[in-house]
């Protein structure tokens, strides 16, 4: 059999619907594409996304945090600036030069999952 594509969405747990929409949406300048709950005390399973990329969060106690999703990027430097004028409450690190020679950004979410914005140098 062969693939042409595949694509995977990372799940990342959140501990807070609210910090999370902060976070993600307010600070980072995803957006916010869809939402669902089974019931409407259920756990929140929901879609945010920007320039291609996807992630799922939910609060739903089955899915780990301290998860970690590596990103390949381009206009690293950009892509701070932006943050920077987000940034609010949340810190904005510096981006680091790699022993392998790329650079990237950390950040780290307020449920402990890792963002990881890799550009070759």
């Amino acid at each position: 059999m062969s693939y042409t594509t595949l694509n995977g969405i990372s799940t990342f747990r959140i501990n807070n619907y609210d910090e999370a929409v902060a976070f993600y949406c307010n600070f980072l300048g995803f957006h916010l594409d869809w939402e669902h709950r089974m019931a409407p005390d259920a756990p929140v399973y929901m879609q945010v996304s920007k320039n291609g990329l996807a992630l799922h969060l939910s609060d739903n106690p089955r899915f780990q945090t301290g998860s970690v999703v590596f990103v390949e990027t381009k206009g690293l430097d950009e892509l701070r600036k932006e943050i920077e004028t987000n940034k609010g409450q949340f810190e904005v690190p510096t981006i680091e030069n790699t022993p392998w020679g790329t650079r990237q950004l950390e950040i780290t979410d307020p449920s402990g999952n890792l963002l990881r914005f890799n550009q070759n140098a």
